[in-house]
């Protein structure tokens, strides 16, 4: 079972494995506006037809989120924000979010969660919730993602179970037999591919073939890839981590998910069935760096993005 890489050198061109340039290729990438103020020209750095993923978190407003994602739209990209359910009051402020980033972003597409608080500030507490609305449909979004957790989700299922989380993914199935949006998963980072295909299986084999977009933790210190571990919860994987952080001299080494990626790669290959369709970054250890190992590794999606 692949987990981690760390390495203490990182000017050796890699050896270009093509299996895993092939799931890297049209690879998505989550930002927060915060993070997006530090990057001049996307277009520098991202390969053109990359779905930008815009991350409502912390003290972020919705006119930081629309005003990031009307300038990610002007350079040419394509946004998803996210829809945290339970920072939105009611089916009016629904209403006027999606009417915002549609006007003054052109965005049509959008990631649909929960949100990482504990009580519901309004009328939504889940992605369902916001789905069943009807608002996405109507405003004519045409493409829908929704959250899975390879490792379950306490907060959902807490007593270790993933009955809830099963339910709702197999309510989200049938919903996207029924809305004119493409709709997609993507999963929670790990630290270690079995988890994740042991997931993509058992999906698969409840019924489930929604394409899944693998949450992976891009290119970071050992230190600031725990503490990220630790903030969202991340399940039994994170033993890697914690294994590799016994030898002090470690916490300062560069993790790269080459291996958990690279494993992954080869079951898509050998199981080309597989409701895994590509990648999705989170990029713990900056934006740049990480588009700078996704192009190392192969990873260029056409200006026409995958439909996955």
């Amino acid at each position: 079972m692949a987990s981690l890489g760390f390495q203490e050198r990182m000017d050796a061109p890699p050896v270009v494995n093509t299996r895993l340039s092939a799931l890297l290729n049209n690879y998505s990438i989550e930002i927060m506006p915060s993070t997006a103020r530090k990057i001049g020209d996307f277009r520098k750095i991202l390969p053109a037809g990359t779905r930008i993923y815009v991350a409502h978190v912390g003290a972020a407003s919705i006119d930081d989120m629309v005003a990031t994602a009307k300038r990610l739209s002007d350079q040419g990209f394509p946004v998803m924000p996210h829809f945290p359910a339970r920072i939105i009051k009611n089916e009016a402020m629904l209403t006027d979010w999606i009417a915002r980033y549609q006007k003054e972003a052109g965005v049509n597409q959008a990631l649909l969660v929960a949100g990482g608080f504990d009580e519901p500030c309004g009328v939504f507490e889940n992605s369902i919730q916001l789905l069943e609305t009807g608002l996405f449909d109507k405003a004519g979004f045409n493409r829908l993602h929704v959250a899975g957790h390879p490792e379950g989700n306490r907060d959902i299922d807490p007593d270790g179970s993933t009955k809830k989380l099963d339910a709702a993914l197999s309510w989200k199935q049938y919903f996207s037999e029924r809305t004119d949006a493409d709709m997609a998963i993507v999963n929670q980072f790990c630290f270690e591919s079995g988890p994740v295909i042991a997931w993509v299986n058992r999906l698969k084999s409840t019924g489930i073939d929604l394409p899944v977009h693998i949450g992976i933790a891009g290119p970071a210190r050992l230190r600031t890839m725990i503490k990220y571990a630790i903030s969202c919860g991340v399940g039994p994987s994170r033993r890697v981590l914690q294994r590799r952080a016994k030898d002090l001299t470690k916490l300062l080494l560069s993790f790269e998910p080459t291996e958990i990626l690279s494993d992954l790669a080869d079951y898509k290959a050998s199981n080309p069935d597989s409701n895994i369709a590509s990648v999705h970054f989170f990029p713990f250890g900056g934006i740049k760096n990480c588009a700078a190992w996704a192009q190392a590794y192969g990873g260029a999606p056409s200006i026409t993005a995958s439909q996955d």
